[in-house]
C-alpha cells in the first residue's frame, strides 16, 4: 500500500461515515423538517463521493469493497420513532448541537483528505485523481458551512434557555 491508496482508503471510510451519521441525524431530528432534508440531500454526496472514490481506488490497484447500501427500512423507522419520541422532550436542542458539531468534525476531516488526495494528484501527475478531488471536494465545503451555520443559528436559543 501506497500513499496514494492509504488516503483514498481512509477518505473512502470517512466520505461513508459522514454520509451515515447525516442519514442518521436526519431520522433522528425528523422533526425539524430543515435539518431532516437538507442532512438527506448532503448524504447523497457523500455516498457519491464514496462510490467514485472506490473506483479510483481500484484504478490504483486497491479493492475496497464497497457496500453502499442505506441500511435496512426497519432501522429506518426505528429512528423515525425515536426521532418523535425525543422531539417530546425538553433536551433535543442539546442532540442537536451535539450532532451538528459531529458532522462538522467529519467533513471537516472528509475536507483535509480531499486537500490531500489533490496533492497527491498534482505531486504524482495523476489527472483521474486530480479531477476526482477537483469535483468532489467543493461538495464537502457546503456541508461544512451548512453546520457551521446551523451550530451558529441554534446555540443561542439551546444555550440561553438552559
Amino acid at each position: 500500500m501506497n500513499g496514494t491508496t492509504l488516503v483514498l482508503r481512509v477518505l473512502h471510510h470517512g466520505e461513508k461515515h459522514l454520509a451515515g451519521e447525516l442519514r442518521l441525524v436526519a431520522d433522528r431530528h425528523g422533526t425539524d423538517h430543515e435539518v431532516h432534508h437538507v442532512a438527506t440531500d448532503l448524504a447523497r454526496w457523500s455516498e457519491e463521493h464514496a462510490l467514485r472514490v472506490v473506483q479510483a481506488a481500484r484504478d490504483q490497484g486497491l479493492d475496497l469493497h464497497d457496500s453502499s447500501g442505506t441500511g435496512s427500512g426497519v432501522l429506518a423507522e426505528l429512528r423515525r420513532k425515536a426521532a418523535e419520541a425525543v422531539g417530546h422532550r425538553p433536551e433535543p436542542g442539546l442532540l442537536l448541537l451535539r450532532d451538528l458539531r459531529a458532522l462538522h468534525l467529519y467533513a471537516t476531516e472528509n475536507s483535509l483528505y480531499w486537500e490531500m488526495v489533490a496533492q497527491v494528484a498534482q505531486a504524482t501527475r495523476n489527472e483521474a485523481l486530480l479531477t476526482l478531488a477537483s469535483d468532489c471536494h467543493p461538495q464537502t465545503l457546503p456541508q461544512i458551512r451548512w453546520t457551521n451555520t446551523m451550530i451558529k443559528n441554534v446555540s443561542p436559543q439551546v444555550l440561553a434557555s438552559l
